[in-house]
């Protein structure tokens, strides 16, 4: 039987469109004190897996819910998987949008939303995929699973409890990235310092009380915040650093406190020059004027480490390779009071590479402690294996572009199978504007990747 995937999807424009702006509209973000039995991530989190889940149960799927931490939507039949590895948490809103972050609003074609790109609407658009191999009435000699992860943003306990209790699927892919094939992703560390300084404010016209920056090791910061006593005449200087550096910020006094802050721009630490990190910039300002010993030496080793150095060269950490390219470092978070201090540290280290090299730069800083060291390892796939030769010519066929395999510094859940890739739906040239402001996806975009997706699970599990 020969289906015309573009024009069974194209049939289905309408009710995609629909579906996902529907799913968008689930403010599906991590909340820890929220979590309980049954619901481990908070209240969002589980109504957007639970949406997912009842709608393949209509449709006719089989489903499974595992805890909560993770569910699977099936079809077909036969002892191999084939895996289609999608979450639904998303990385919080932030500031700045152009309209509600969880309004899925239509303009010029896109869908505004966070999760629109980041992975809501290529879930939504895999889930139609299925959907569509499904109704067709093709045989399939393989189980087809979609896995739907519930905490992919943050420490990937979704999927450690669901492979404790199902097989890991044959081969599969993570409509979690870019086309056209995804085969390499950098192994990613988040780590931890903490600094912890007497307070002196010897030879000191000012003291830092707080500081504040970032959600996520994962989010270049797009807000900074400090307090200072004794800085009622920062006003020209710190107005200066603005201008000097490229930012926007705000200087305001009250009861003996002065408050600064300075908003950069949000991106996803996979590259985190394409973002402004806000509390970075901020460290390097505070690090230049007359501070209390404690704070001084904050704010001073942020810039010394991580001021216009996203590589890692002053952690004496830099690597690359011909595969994936260059390490990154992305400072996520930043928290300072009572002459304590943490950061949250981000590193994207090369498939070629190890974390063995970060673990003993960062256990060496004097005066720092590493109270936290996470690593999930690089992933790669050889360019002549079956599963990379099907999807390319899928890709092939469909757009009549060349299928290049390419590298990413982002890691996606195909990196929990042992042959996956990433597999879209950001087509090439399209801007990558995941965990930015205004993030959106292209509705031509989505139809497209979901004509793609169709036949790839067809051609997989036939």
């Amino acid at each position: 039987m020969m289906v015309n995937w573009i024009e069974e999807t194209e049939k289905r424009r309408d009710q995609i469109i629909q579906d996902t702006r529907e799913f968008l509209k689930i403010k599906s973000v991590l909340d820890e004190e929220g979590g309980k039995k049954g619901a481990p991530f908070g209240e969002g989190i589980q109504q957007a897996f639970e949406h997912l889940l009842n709608k393949g149960e209509q449709d006719g799927f089989d489903s499974k819910n595992l805890d909560g931490y993770a569910g699977h939507l099936e079809m077909g039949s036969g002892d191999e998987i084939v895996g289609i590895l999608c979450h639904i948490d998303v990385v919080p809103e932030g500031d700045g949008w152009s309209s509600d972050p969880y309004g899925a609003e239509i303009r010029d074609g896109k869908i505004f939303a966070r999760g629109a790109l980041d992975d809501k609407g290529p879930t939504m658009a895999a889930y139609h995929a299925m959907k569509l191999v499904k109704d067709s009435g093709v045989s399939l000699n393989k189980t087809v699973r979609m896995i739907i992860g519930t905490d992919e943003e943050s420490d990937w306990r979704c999927v450690d409890h669901y492979f404790k209790h199902e097989k890991m699927p044959d081969i599969g892919f993570a409509p979690d990235a870019d086309f056209p094939i995804i085969h390499a992703e950098k192994g990613i560390i988040d780590a931890k310092l903490r600094f912890k300084t007497p307070h002196s404010a010897e030879d000191a016209s000012m003291t830092l009380i707080t500081f504040s920056s970032g959600r996520r090791f994962n989010m270049v910061p797009d807000f900074a915040e400090a307090e200072l006593k004794g800085a009622d005449e920062l006003e020209a200087q710190f107005n200066a650093w603005l201008k000097k550096d490229g930012v926007q910020g705000s200087i305001k006094r009250g009861s003996g406190v002065t408050k600064l802050q300075i908003e950069g721009v949000s991106a996803h630490a996979m590259e985190p020059n394409n973002g402004k990190n806000a509390g970075v910039s901020l460290a390097a300002f505070l690090a230049s004027i007359n501070l209390d010993g404690a704070g001084k030496k904050f704010a001073a080793f942020i810039k010394e480490h991580f001021y216009q150095d996203t590589r890692g060269k002053a952690l004496r950490i830099e690597t690359n390779d011909e595969v994936s390219g260059d390490l990154t470092v992305n400072l996520g978070t930043m928290q300072y009071g009572e002459g304590t201090g943490e950061l949250g540290v981000n590193v994207r280290y090369p498939v070629t590479s190890s974390p063995e090299p970060v673990r003993n730069a960062l256990e060496s800083i004097d005066g720092a402690e590493l109270i936290l060291f996470s690593d999930s390892p690089s992933h790669y796939v050889e360019a002549d294996h079956p599963l990379i030769k099907t999807l390319a010519g899928v890709y092939e066929e469909q757009t009549g572009e060349k299928a290049s395999l390419i590298s990413i510094g982002g890691g996606t859940y195909a990196r929990s199978l042992k042959a996956g890739v990433a597999f879209g739906p950001l087509f090439p040239g399209r801007p990558d504007i995941a965990h930015q402001k205004d993030e959106y996806i292209e509705i031509e975009d989505l139809i497209r990747a979901t004509a793609i997706y169709a036949q790839a699970i067809y051609e997989l599990a036939k």
